[in-house]
C-alpha cells in the first residue's frame, strides 16, 4: 500500500470510482473537482487503484475538519482508514473535528479522538 499527500491533481475519475465504492450515487465531475481543489487529500493506492482517501478542510489556523474518510469496502480491515487518520494528523496544521457516522464513533476513539461538540445537519439536495 502507497500513501500520498494529494492536493488538488486528485482524479476525479479515480475518485468517484472510490465515492461509489461506498457510497453509491450520481455524483457531477465539476462539482468534484472543484470540492477536491479545495480539501487536502491524503491517499491510500494498491498500485494504480485509489483504495482510501481523507479529505481534510481547514482554514490554517483556527479549524480543520475531516469532510470523509473513505475505505473501498473489500479493503477494509487492513488498516488503512487507520493508517489515513494518522497521516491526516500529521498534516493537519490544526486540531482535528469529525463528524461520525451512527455506529462509527468506536473507530476514532480507538485513533485518540474524544467525543466533543455535538454535530447537526441540514441537507440540501445535491446538485
Amino acid at each position: 500500500m502507497t500513501y500520498a499527500l494529494v492536493n488538488q491533481d486528485l482524479c476525479v475519475t479515480k475518485f468517484l470510482s472510490l465515492v461509489n465504492a461506498v457510497w453509491p450515487g450520481k455524483y457531477d465531475d465539476q462539482f468534484t473537482k472543484e470540492a477536491l481543489q479545495k480539501t487536502m487529500n491524503i491517499t491510500a493506492w494498491d498500485h494504480e487503484k485509489l483504495v482510501g482517501c481523507v479529505r481534510i478542510l481547514t482554514d490554517g489556523y483556527f479549524f480543520g475538519t475531516i469532510t470523509e474518510i473513505l475505505v473501498r469496502p473489500d479493503y477494509q480491515g487492513r488498516k488503512i482508514g487507520k493508517h489515513l487518520m494518522e497521516i491526516a494528523w500529521e498534516q493537519s496544521p490544526t486540531s482535528l473535528f469529525i463528524g461520525a457516522q451512527p455506529g462509527k464513533e468506536h473507530f476514532f476513539e480507538k485513533l485518540g479522538y474524544t467525543k466533543s461538540i455535538q454535530s447537526f445537519q441540514k441537507k440540501k439536495q445535491r446538485k
